[in-house]
């Protein structure tokens, strides 16, 4: 063989393995966002769908690698002038794609990022739920569960006049419910309007006699305003003791029957035995947008954003002349010349305790009066660059003195450089729930709004398939449910079955919103 065939040959090979490269886009490294190192080979000129769990990184590997380096590539081969509109976009961080062309893709809708929206609330799906609550819902005390019913005085008299005839009963009118006092003005009011008697305690006295409560336990005190048996034609008589029951009692009244139960009734939302008022079920006293409905200690977030420890203090193993502080402002406790230096010296001097001591071996006192502060003063002796001095001063703590800083700053950078020391923490209050007590007291099948809020798409489908209401729910209701079954079928339809309406969308993939 001469030597042209042998170059002819190997031009051969050079060209076929050339032909047989620019088949496929080759992806040697693909690190983008949570990709893994990716290797991967894909046939060119072919119909392509990458598929997998939310977050496995088919985006991060379709648009952000292949698509943004043929893109960028593209616009690399174009005059400056051009780029000048085009911009420039950044390379994806992958080691070697071969085999690209100019890309093109369809724009992805981007997630939303609002800390109050939630996947109930942008397919409308919550809005439906709170006009359902607010039309048959059943709201209950919030501290003892008992359900609130709001009556009229007709609906009270039909109530009672079912008992048996001939059933003895005394109407009541609770003045006073678990409130500590000898309650004399209360008690001289009750017997200067004309009435006989009163029930302290579970105990019948007349007025005419001496009564005297301790001052500090607590009390009920019910005013007798009639005693009444059950007959034909006393209902005139009954409404009108059951109004002035009402009117003295601000919405309450009891029926005590002799020798049986007491029933109690309200023409409010109002617990007859905890005194706790609700208002007028509306939809925004569901929304957690809206202060009518919204906790009022997270504002219906549902966390608050605070400052964790843990990352304050990310390694324990340090002491504070070693900077165990990585929050800025509290960096230099390790500098004896610093005034952050001389306020912990004059802690550990008062709780006993040494600067070169880890953070994990100081005494739980000497923790939390560091990072929370303390009572009253302490004398600080400062030597350093900015003079020295005595100082009897407050100390507010680590904690509380980077809140403030965090709050006052209008440094956008400094707020994200203290934002990577802080977390979200469920609200105390609401238990990350974002509405008040009293909303979250009203049911329907034994379920607040949260807790179907809590469940998958599908199992809400089943639940309002499945719901068991009454004539009337339904007639109120009918159309409502219709509408959440519909929305709800949908998601099911389309593979989103396994989202709950209380995830808030920043926390889906891109897939997943649009």
């Amino acid at each position: 063989m001469n030597i042209q065939s042998i170059m002819d040959e190997t031009l051969y090979e050079i060209e076929r393995e050339e032909m047989e490269e620019i088949k496929y886009i080759t992806i040697k490294g693909a690190r983008e966002h949570n990709l893994k190192n990716i290797d991967l080979r894909l046939p060119r000129n072919k119909f392509i769908v990458f598929t997998g769990l939310s977050g496995s990184g088919k985006s991060s590997l379709a648009f952000d690698t292949i698509y943004a380096e043929g893109q960028r590539r593209y616009v690399e081969s174009l005059s400056s002038y051009a780029r000048m509109f085009l911009g420039q976009a950044d390379k994806p961080d992958v080691d070697k794609i071969e085999g690209l062309s100019p890309a093109i893709s369809i724009d992805q809708k981007s997630t939303n990022r609002n800390p109050r929206s939630t996947v109930g609330t942008v397919t409308e799906i919550y809005d439906y739920l709170r006009l359902l609550y607010a039309r048959i819902g059943i709201p209950h005390c919030p501290k003892c569960g008992k359900v609130i019913e709001r009556q009229t005085v007709d609906q009270m008299v039909d109530s009672i006049m079912t008992l048996p005839e001939r059933t003895k009963f005394s109407i009541l009118a609770p003045v006073v419910r678990g409130r500590k006092g000898e309650h004399e003005k209360v008690i001289q009011q009750a017997k200067k309007s004309g009435y006989v008697r009163i029930v302290v305690d579970g105990n019948l006295y007349d007025l005419n006699e001496e009564i005297k409560l301790e001052k500090n336990k607590k009390h009920n005190i019910d005013v007798v305003i009639d005693r009444l048996v059950i007959k034909e034609g006393m209902e005139s008589r009954l409404a009108g003791s059951i109004e002035t029951a009402l009117h003295l009692s601000d919405g309450i009244v009891k029926a005590e029957i002799v020798d049986g139960e007491t029933l109690t009734f309200s023409d409010s939302y109002s617990c007859p035995d905890c005194g706790i008022s609700i208002d007028e079920i509306e939809p925004r006293s569901f929304s957690f947008n809206n202060p009518f409905g919204a906790c009022p200690v997270c504002t219906g977030l549902g966390f608050r954003h605070e400052f964790d420890v843990d990352l304050l203090v990310p390694d324990k193993k340090r002491s504070l002349n070693e900077g165990a502080f990585a929050v800025p402002g509290w960096q230099s406790s390790g500098d004896t010349k610093s005034f952050t230096h001389a306020i912990l010296k004059a802690l550990a001097e008062e709780y006993n305790f040494t600067l070169d001591t880890p953070w994990r071996e100081l005494p739980e006192e000497a923790k939390k009066a560091i990072l929370y502060g303390i009572k009253g003063k302490i004398k600080v002796e400062y030597t350093g660059q900015r003079g020295r001095g005595v100082y009897n001063m407050s100390y507010e703590g680590v904690i509380n003195n980077v809140q403030q800083r965090y709050r006052e700053t209008s440094s956008e950078a400094m707020k994200a450089e203290y934002d990577e020391f802080m977390t979200y923490i469920p609200c105390e209050a609401c238990g990350g729930k974002r509405l008040k007590p009293t909303s979250l007291a009203v049911t329907i099948s034994d379920k607040n709004i949260f807790d179907v809020t809590e469940l998958s798409v599908e199992e809400l489908n089943d639940f309002i398939a499945e719901v068991k209401l009454t004539e009337r729910e339904k007639m109120i209701g009918g159309q409502i449910l219709r509408e959440i079954a519909n929305r709800t079928q949908f998601m099911v339809d389309v593979g989103l079955n396994y989202l709950t309406l209380s995830r808030a969308t920043a926390t889906l993939s891109g897939g997943e919103a649009q």
